[in-house]
């Protein structure tokens, strides 16, 4: 059986792409007089969130996702980013290609909600392989990629933000059921707002209108003791 090892080397937003998608470049490695013909792959990419750390301000965006900090022994636990197949063209002993991953900024998705907490830093990331390779020197001989074949990679949290960008520039992303969009699209016609923006905006105008006034605290107006005072027992 062929040994194949995969590394990755970088990784792109593609701005020409029509939806958010990034570029992985792949180095495939072999024996260097071994011909492949073709190699069919399968590539799995995971989040391995418990190699890193968080500050403050991501473990807060994180908490629906993960809990408390104090459960993250147990609740940062690998999630599913991508899976996509790709075809190899013909090489001998080593070749690099592109593993282009189309990506989803749907809020409701575990891998999206995730890489937008990161505000620095890098994404650990996982790609398992798997496939069909094609190779022999003088005829066809057809053998598996090992199961095992794995290339630890650390995205840069930057390129995620940079793809969002390019293709939502200063928006965000917000799925709602039909019947809700039906509702939000006869408020604003019955109000003649111009965009969704000013839509929401009017909404939320209106709730903070209508919240009353939070209570005085129990302690407004007393005396405070210095800070070099001792209170009474």
């Amino acid at each position: 059986m062929t040994d194949f090892s995969f590394a990755c080397t970088g990784v792109r937003a593609d701005p020409y792409a029509a939806g958010p998608t990034l570029v992985f470049r792949l180095r495939i490695t072999t024996a260097p007089d071994k011909r492949v013909h073709a190699l069919a792959l399968r590539c799995q990419i995971r989040i391995e969130p418990a190699r890193r750390g968080y500050g403050t301000g991501e473990a807060a965006a994180l908490h629906d996702l993960f809990g408390e900090r104090a459960r993250w022994g147990n609740t940062l636990q690998p999630l599913q980013f991508a899976q996509v197949s790709l075809m190899v063209p013909s090489f001998t002993g080593e070749t690099e290609t592109d593993v282009v991953v189309p990506c989803s900024y749907d809020m409701d998705i575990a891998s999206g909600r995730y890489l937008s907490a990161l505000e620095e830093g890098e994404a650990p990331l996982l790609m398992l392989f798997s496939g069909t390779a094609f190779t022999g020197a003088g005829g066809f001989q057809v053998e598996p990629v090992p199961w095992d074949r794995e290339a630890p990679f650390r995205m840069p949290a930057e390129v995620w933000r940079e793809m969002v960008e390019q293709h939502f520039p200063g928006c965000g992303w917000l799925r709602l059921p039909r019947e809700t969009m039906a509702e939000l699209l006869a408020y604003r016609s019955r109000h003649a707002l111009a965009s969704w923006e000013a839509t929401v905006r009017a909404l939320l105008d209106a709730a903070s209108a209508s919240e009353p006034p939070p209570p005085d605290p129990a302690w407004a107006g007393a005396v405070l003791p210095r800070a070099a005072e001792r209170s009474a027992p």
